[in-house]
């Protein structure tokens, strides 16, 4: 199929009220073991980079691998860069091949968020890419972000709508009270500013700080709106845990067999996400 925009299955998915995945990896391994899964399912899927990610192996590198994975796959994968604050890198992943983009203004007052999300806007709907954006600041730790729980704050319908009028994204990220990490306690989720903000705005809503959300928490929010759902923390700590523990249960020093283990870990991960967000069968 090759790569594409996940601005069409993100809209497909909000009408059935289905989840699609937007999995963080970080080398060719992970991103084949994560989009193995979804093929498994027959499942659309969005691999998604983090600034960091790019910053280490090079654009050029990592648009290869996920050419290369995508290029025989039966099931629609995008690639997307996640919370990414500076427009000039957006850019260049653009160019490079991404054919989805998150710009993260959300720390700057609401007009300057709106105009810089407004210009990356036009860059990547020239494109043909997909763009995501944030309001409000979700809590926690996102690689180089960080947000303490007291200057989190909540996304206002009224400038949710506001924010979104005559902006057609393919994504919408207000805050709603989850957070990036690891839960420190409950998270209290906002359900009902998520149905409005979804209502008023008419956009598929994006999901971030999904790991450690309770089953029944998942389902509302895609019930309400979320049809993109963030899961990062969970891949980071399946990466190093399942190459740790096959090392110290089997003293193994062969990198080949490692490896392996890493990948199957890394897919049963994801595949039962993806059965937990209800996409299973819709990348067909």
């Amino acid at each position: 199929m090759g790569l594409e925009s996940m601005k069409g299955m993100l809209a497909k998915a909000g009408k059935e009220q289905y989840g699609v995945g937007a999995f963080n990896t970080v080398d060719y391994a992970s991103t084949k073991a994560a989009v193995t899964a979804a093929e498994e399912l027959a499942a659309p899927i969005i691999i998604q980079t983090s600034v960091k990610t790019v910053q280490l192996w090079g654009h050029a590198t990592v648009v290869t691998w996920m050419k290369d994975i995508a290029a025989n796959s039966p099931v629609p994968v995008a690639l997307h860069l996640d919370h990414c604050k500076d427009p000039d890198f957006i850019r260049q992943c653009i160019d490079a091949g991404w054919t989805s983009v998150m710009i993260d203004a959300s720390a700057k007052p609401f007009e300057e968020n709106l105009a810089i999300t407004r210009q990356v806007f036009e860059m990547a709907d020239a494109a043909g890419v997909g763009l995501e954006a944030e309001l409000g600041e979700i809590g926690g730790v996102e690689d180089d972000k960080s947000v303490a729980d007291e200057d989190a704050y909540l996304a206002d319908p009224d400038k949710a709508e506001m924010f979104c009028k005559d902006l057609p994204l393919a994504v919408f990220a207000p805050a709603i009270g989850t957070a990036h990490g690891v839960y420190k306690g409950e998270p209290k989720i906002a359900f009902d500013r998520l149905e409005e903000i979804a209502k008023r705005t008419g956009l598929p809503i994006a999901l971030h700080g999904g790991t450690g959300l309770s089953d029944d928490v998942f389902k509302r929010c895609i019930a309400l709106g979320c049809a993109k759902v963030n899961i990062s923390t969970q891949l980071k700590y399946t990466f190093i845990d399942s190459f740790v523990n096959y090392h110290q249960d089997h003293q193994a020093y062969e990198p080949v067999k490692v490896l392996t283990a890493q990948m199957e870990a890394i897919r049963k991960t994801v595949v039962d996400y993806i059965r937990l967000f209800g996409s299973e069968g819709k990348g067909k």
